[in-house]
């Protein structure tokens, strides 16, 4: 008799936890568009949060436009502040806290753009269309 009410609990909490999963609901956030791009004037800006990694880690933008590529920072101390962008000849420890513009000229503003922390462990990519 004492098993009837334990062999009850059981199915119960499976019940309870097997809805959760079928009915939790996901997160959407890698299914997210993030709008990162905009223009100021004739220069497209694209902004990059460090810290942690870098987000959004796949970037598309306009090819053959000038362009300023925003880091931005807040409270970083990994990896990710210290940046480099091979395709630019750029690489710098950015401010803990700070933005940085790096300049990027229509005519690399081509193709695909990747920069990647000094460990490699974080990447991002600006696809130019």
């Amino acid at each position: 008799m004492k098993k009837l009410p334990i062999v009850a609990s059981v199915l119960l909490a499976a019940l309870i936890i097997g809805g959760a999963i079928a009915f939790g609901g996901k997160s959407t956030s890698s299914n997210q568009m993030v709008q990162n791009v905009s223009m100021e004037g004739e220069k497209q800006i694209i902004e990059i949060d460090a810290k942690g990694g870098y987000s959004p880690k796949l970037t598309t933008a306009k090819a053959g436009v000038p362009t300023i590529l925003r880091l931005k920072t807040n409270g970083t101390y990994d990896c990710s502040s210290a940046v480099s962008v091979p395709a630019l000849g750029f690489q710098k420890t950015l401010e803990a806290t700070g933005v940085t513009d790096i300049e990027v000229s229509s005519q690399l503003a081509q193709g695909t753009l990747e920069g990647v922390c000094a460990m490699g462990m974080y990447n991002f990519s600006v696809k130019f269309l």
